[in-house]
């Protein structure tokens, strides 16, 4: 494993098991809850079971999309199709100027329509949304990347 992977990796261990600690503790309040007969009291304590149930499945969610989009981006990196972005103007924030990003979408968006159905264009789109601040866009092309490359992927094992 890389430094890098692992400077990463840590605080997210650190952050997954800290909301597992507290997620145990608000069952185990809501249960206290629930137990004590009060219609009140049980009330809450549903409403707060439900809240631990919710949370689990948000962090699972989080890291399940985020471990598919570093699958995909890895595999971009392989296969040497990575933006490059190294030469375009930047704010003094490090981000790329509205423009040169505005600019560079508009390539990747000819690329994507010549094949929408490649999941590498759609990875490449998504993140030129991205670095044009269209966030919204860019997830849900990124789950698009995601499931075409999960097609992809089970087609050749089928073959």
């Amino acid at each position: 494993m890389r430094t890098g992977s692992l400077k990463v990796l840590v605080p997210i261990a650190f952050i997954v098991v800290a909301l597992g600690f507290y997620f145990v503790l608000l069952g185990s309040t809501g249960l206290e809850l629930v137990r004590s007969g009060e219609v009140a009291a049980i009330g809450l304590g549903i409403g707060i079971l439900i809240l631990p149930i919710v949370g689990a499945w948000i962090v699972y969610a989080t890291l399940r999309a985020g471990l598919q989009h570093q699958h995909l981006a890895r595999r971009i990196h392989d296969e040497g199709l990575e933006l490059d972005i190294d030469d375009l103007p930047r704010m003094p924030s490090g981000r790329v100027e509205r423009d040169a990003a505005d600019e560079l979408f508009a390539t990747v968006k000819q690329e994507w329509e010549a094949d929408p159905d490649n999941w590498r264009n759609s990875y490449r789109l998504a993140r030129a949304y991205d670095y044009a601040g269209d966030r919204s866009r860019a997830r849900e092309t990124m789950r698009r990347a995601v499931a075409l490359e999960k097609l992809e992927r089970d087609g050749q094992a089928g073959s």
